[in-house]
């Protein structure tokens, strides 16, 4: 069989991102998520659950990802990895279906929906390991801004099909205005709980490019899965004591972990804290999914081009300036009132639209540049571990977001207040980035 071309290599690659994309727009966010704080009286009540449930997958994350970068370093077989993760994907997605309103435990949904996300996590560690492969290094920012677009872009037909599909309002009816499709009983909610099935089935079509059309580079000297195993462990710790000695890596590791913990914390509590908060509908939400992932699109292609051209931290950084400020100017609305101002019965919903473009438009872009700048700052022969521990750092402490709005939630009852640790979370990780080095073809050091 021919090799594939470089062009179709990075095609490939770049529906890994529109295969996945679902789990977190469609079941994190913006169906799935706000569909549990529907099924409860209190708001309060499913963003403390699901703030924990968030808590576990994120440990699970942590505690496995630098492990298994390790052992892949060693043995090889990155696509190996990905494909044993997507199966769980796959599963964890598909069994999401048997939560229907009154006949359901909220253990088992949580169990299952932890199984995706961290298959998706972990997953997502290879593949991001994959993008020096893609390109030269002033190429790569462009490539991975272009991936996190192309994966909004999926997201978004995602959402675009789901809401006009299947996911029934308060009528039965979908958004536009016809029964939920293939049958699906809308007296029990089959339509929005068919998200699970459908972002399964949708990873199982989208993900065959990536399969076939992806290569890894061969290197001499692999070790087998066993020896991987068994020397990993003793490289990681020695890895681990290495850090303090190489600050720009240690001071940017410390950085992400608190910004991207921020960023899920968005993306875990925003759907929920519309839904108590704000009063908005699954529907509601989904069409404020809908304008963040076309934000998120646009400026991640464009934000792309920006990192190529002046590096990654100045692009990380206007990102951090922009979701800080969406954050607060999230706290400021209510059902009723923008900024403690009565402008009319729909300016908390325009306000709330305008928010989600700069969310989105922050979100995918930080992203994007943090993977880029991860990569110049790994040594070519640990690039997995590298990102092991770039997961690690946002996974390791990806419990305090959820742990701070959960425990805010409980003892203030209030959602407002129980999101304000989002916002202290990237300025901390904003403050951080001060000591970090730029690289780019116009980066100045």
């Amino acid at each position: 069989m021919a090799e594939p071309s470089q062009r179709r290599r990075i095609w490939g690659w770049f529906f890994y991102f529109w295969a996945g994309q679902p789990y977190f727009t469609l079941l994190l966010t913006f169906i799935f998520g706000p569909y549990i704080a529907s099924l409860y009286p209190q708001g309060t009540t499913a963003q403390s659950i699901w703030g924990n449930v968030n808590t576990v997958a994120g440990l699970l994350v942590a505690l496995g990802s630098p492990f298994l970068g390790a052992v892949a370093d060693k043995a090889g077989g990155k696509l190996r990895f990905i494909a044993v993760f997507s199966l769980c994907y796959v599963v964890g997605a598909g069994a999401l279906w048997f939560s229907a309103p009154g006949d359901f435990n909220i253990w088992f949904i949580a169990l299952f929906f932890s199984l995706g996300l961290v298959a998706t996590e972990l997953s997502a560690m290879f593949a991001n390991a994959m993008l020096p492969e893609l390109g030269r290094r002033d190429e790569l920012g462009r490539i991975s801004g272009s991936a996190w677009g192309f994966g909004y872009v999926g997201g978004v037909i995602a959402l675009v099909l789901m809401l006009t599909l299947f996911v029934e309002q308060s009528n039965g009816l979908t958004l536009l205005g016809n029964p939920p499709a293939l049958g699906l009983d809308a007296a029990t909610r089959e339509g929005t709980r068919f998200v699970g099935p459908f972002t399964a089935i949708w990873f199982v079509v989208f993900i065959a490019p990536f399969f076939l059309w992806s290569r890894e580079q061969r290197r001499p000297g692999r070790a087998s899965i066993g020896q991987a195993l068994r020397l990993a462990w003793p490289e990681l710790r020695a890895t681990l004591r290495s850090l303090p000695g190489q600050p720009d890596l240690f001071r940017y590791l410390i950085a992400s972990m608190l910004y991207r913990d921020a960023l899920n914390g968005t993306f875990v509590f925003g759907g929920i804290y519309a839904t108590g908060a704000l009063g908005l509908t699954t529907v509601d939400i989904g069409i404020f999914g809908i304008i963040a992932a076309v934000s998120g699109a646009i400026f991640a292609w464009l934000g792309g081009k920006a990192d190529s051209a002046f590096g990654p931290k100045p692009v990380i950084n206007a990102c951090l300036v922009v979701l800080t400020l969406a954050g607060v100017a999230l706290l400021s609305v209510t059902k009723t009132t923008v900024l403690g101002m009565d402008l009319g019965p729909g300016a908390p919903r325009i306000a709330f639209d305008l928010i989600g473009v700069a969310i989105g438009a922050g979100a995918g872009t930080v992203q994007a540049a943090s993977r880029t700048l991860m990569v110049h700052l790994s040594k070519p022969d640990k690039m997995t571990e590298s990102f092991g521990l770039y997961q690690l750092a946002g996974q390791a402490t990806t419990f305090i977001a959820p742990f701070l709005v959960a425990r805010a939630t409980e003892i203030s009852g209030s959602q407002q207040i129980g999101i304000s640790p989002i916002v202290l979370l990237f300025l901390l990780g904003l403050w951080l980035m001060r000591g970090v080095p730029n690289f780019g073809r116009r980066a100045a050091g």
